[in-house]
C-alpha cells in the first residue's frame, strides 16, 4: 500500500471531519471526497466562527453556527484535519440492498417482456411474432463442410501457410 497522503486520507471518507481554515473559521461535515492539491468535499457541512469584541479590558466571545450543506473548500486554505467521528450509520443503509418486495420509490418491471408464468403452453409463437419461420431466426443450423482431402487445412488457415509457399 503507497504510504502517501491520499492513501492516509482514503481511510477517513465518509467519517465526520473537523477543518480549520486560514481565517479562522472551522468547518464540520462528512468527508466525501478530496484530490492531491487537498482540495475536500464535505457533505452535511456546518461553519462554526467565533466573534471576539474587545472593550474596556473585557473580552467577549461569541460563537456563530452556520449550516452549509455540500460544499468544495478549497486546499490552500485548509490549516488542519481532524476527525470528528466514525461514519454516521446511515451511510451503510443507503448502500445496504432493497429489501425482497421492493420499498416505496423503489422500481418493479411492468408491463414488458415474457409473461410471470414463462412461455405460452402449446409451443405457439410468443406474442408478437408470427407462425410463419423467418431466415436467420431460430430453427437448425447447416451442418458445417466436410474437411478437405489430406487432412490438412486449407492455404491461409489454422497455424500459417503451409511449407514450401
Amino acid at each position: 500500500m503507497p504510504s502517501g497522503k491520499g492513501s492516509k486520507l482514503l481511510r477517513y471518507v465518509e467519517h465526520r471531519l473537523r477543518v480549520t481554515l486560514h481565517d479562522g473559521r472551522t468547518i464540520i461535515g462528512t468527508f466525501l471526497a478530496f484530490d492531491k492539491h487537498l482540495n475536500l468535499v464535505l457533505s452535511e457541512a456546518e461553519e462554526f466562527r467565533v466573534w471576539r469584541k474587545g472593550g474596556s479590558g473585557l473580552i467577549e466571545e461569541r460563537t456563530q453556527k452556520r449550516s452549509l450543506g455540500l460544499v468544495l473548500i478549497r486546499g490552500e486554505n485548509v490549516v488542519s484535519l481532524a476527525v470528528e467521528g466514525p461514519p454516521p450509520p446511515s451511510a451503510a443503509a443507503k448502500n445496504a440492498p432493497p429489501p425482497p418486495g421492493g420499498m416505496p420509490g423503489g422500481g418493479m418491471a411492468r408491463g414488458r417482456g415474457m409473461p410471470m408464468g414463462g412461455p405460452p403452453m402449446g409451443g405457439a409463437a410468443p406474442m408478437g411474432l408470427g407462425a410463419a419461420p423467418v431466415h436467420g431466426v431460430g430453427g437448425m443450423m447447416p451442418p458445417p463442410p466436410p474437411p478437405p482431402p489430406g487432412g490438412m487445412p486449407p492455404p491461409g488457415m489454422g497455424r500459417g501457410m503451409p511449407p514450401g509457399f
